[in-house]
């Protein structure tokens, strides 16, 4: 997208910094860290074309997350709660064959408000039948811990994902902690926590 506008690429530890509440606010952090205008008004549509385009070139699961889902699935319902728009989402889902998986997928750019407003996940819990008590909000960043705190609901925080590479991570010792999959399969098993 920066090439785009005739700007070099940017690091991709500089790029990882900036992931984090939804693509537009990516879009507007990297034009600012090239010097561009982060206003650029058709900045976040030349992304999503691109982004489109290369969706599955790099993206997979994180170890062990595929055996992890068919594992918990057999717990209760699942469903995915993203800010990522729902298009891409599913097939994201769709190209790990993990979309089986998932009873409902909400999306960044659904009628509910983007997290952390918990709209979408007290949604998720109406249609489930699910209270705060029996759901758990699996993330790895602190948009999904204020979400959880924004619910009243559990959290399990991944600590593989970004919001540990960000060093975002603020936790106050409510939330479970999953070093790996395996961990967020006991930790939502009601084995030991972590």
């Amino acid at each position: 997208m920066l090439a785009s506008y005739g700007a070099p690429a940017l690091p991709m530890d500089d790029v990882t910094m900036m992931v984090g509440e939804g693509a537009r606010k990516l879009v507007e952090r990297a034009l600012a860290a090239s010097g561009l205008d982060p206003a650029e008004p058709d900045a976040l549509a030349r992304f999503r074309r691109i982004y489109d385009r290369r969706l599955l070139r790099h993206t997979k699961p994180y170890n062990g997350v595929t055996e992890m889902v068919a594992q918990v699935r057999a717990l209760g319902p699942l469903a995915v709660l993203t800010n990522k728009p729902d298009e891409p989402t599913r097939r994201l889902l769709d190209a790990f064959d993990l979309s089986p998986s998932f009873r409902r997928v909400i999306g960044g750019d659904s009628s509910y408000a983007r997290k952390p407003d918990p709209a979408g996940l007290q949604a998720l819990m109406g249609e489930f039948g699910a209270t705060p008590g029996t759901t758990w909000l699996v993330g790895d960043s602190m948009i999904d811990v204020q979400t959880a705190r924004n619910a009243g609901t559990q959290m399990c925080v991944v600590l593989y994902g970004f919001g540990q590479q960000r060093g975002e991570l603020v936790l106050d010792g409510r939330e479970s902690r999953a070093e790996t999959a395996a961990d967020v399969a006991r930790i939502l098993s009601g084995g030991s926590i972590l």
